[in-house]
């Protein structure tokens, strides 16, 4: 089914488990990691950046996240990631996505709830989900930058004001991850983790999850994390994929011979990550 991100985390706290969401860096690698999803019966959730889904259509990564979605037997969130403008945020709802992210963690607290608020208002009349932020994410993501000295971690006490006020479905945290890192893994602050959970009553959220230790996973889950972001190991296997097999080919040959090896190693590592995200009772059949 094509779902809301709301729907999905209910069930992923329901049985203590967190959602893959995965950016989609074009519209190849999509049916793939959706099928990746069926193979593992969980859900998936497809992220998508504002420029991405300008460059591909909205309505297209809509029409293809639904037909698979039923075709598949398979539950899939469309989901709008790092949004900053009121406007984009308002086009991928009318045009079909079920969930959106507004971003305001650059704003003073105040301007980030009230603006998150409108965001909220708007999304919750048209049955969409809504992901908000509060602390900074360390690294690089679509052209927004972030220093390591910079980076702000999430304040439990500001987190519950901030969910209590916007009614957001969802809370992105910083508890010391970064966008962009996949040289190297991060240490994660599971003590700040856990006084978060504590405060607040939303599913959380981590950004840069490339960076985390796959040994680390279980522990964020068992502390309420419910979405798991991954996209820069995505999109630096299908670009190194996608130099090999391009270096090797004739240039006559069917570009699908070329594409098609990059889509596979996208779903390898989706399957893989969505192993470990159903969490210690296994995987979990969400199929209908």
């Amino acid at each position: 089914m094509y779902i809301t991100l709301k729907e999905a985390t209910r069930r992923a706290e329901e049985l203590n488990y967190t959602v893959g969401a995965f950016n989609a860096h074009n519209l190849e690698m999509l049916p793939d990691m959706i099928r990746a999803a069926k193979e593992q019966g969980a859900p998936i959730i497809i992220q998508t950046s504002i420029d991405t889904a300008k460059y591909v259509g909205h309505e297209n990564f809509v029409a293809v996240c639904k037909s698979m979605a039923t075709r598949e037997m398979v539950d899939v969130v469309l989901h709008l990631d790092h949004a900053r403008d009121f406007n984009d945020i308002k086009e991928a709802i009318d045009k079909g996505y079920t969930s959106v992210m507004y971003d305001g963690s650059h704003l003073p607290f105040k301007e980030n709830i009230m603006k998150t608020r409108a965001v909220v208002d708007y999304a919750h009349k048209h049955g969409v989900s809504v992901e908000g932020e509060l602390g900074t994410i360390g690294g690089t993501e679509e052209g927004v930058h972030v220093d390591e000295d910079k980076k702000v971690y999430t304040d439990p006490k500001d987190a519950a004001e901030f969910v209590r006020a916007t009614g957001v479905d969802a809370l992105a945290i910083a508890i010391g991850t970064n966008h962009g890192q996949y040289k190297s893994k991060t240490e994660v602050n599971i003590p700040l983790l856990k006084e978060i959970n504590a405060a607040v009553d939303v599913p959380l959220v981590i950004h840069g999850g490339t960076g985390v230790k796959e040994e680390d996973i279980h522990e964020l889950i068992d502390n309420g994390i419910r979405k798991f972001n991954v996209g820069t190991e995505l999109l630096v296997t299908w670009t190194q994929t996608a130099k090999e097999t391009f270096k090797e080919t004739k240039v006559s040959k069917s570009l699908r011979h070329n594409i098609i090896p990059c889509n596979e190693a996208v779903k390898e590592i989706v399957k893989h990550k969505i192993g470990i995200f159903m969490n210690k009772e296994g995987h979990l059949n969400t199929m209908r």
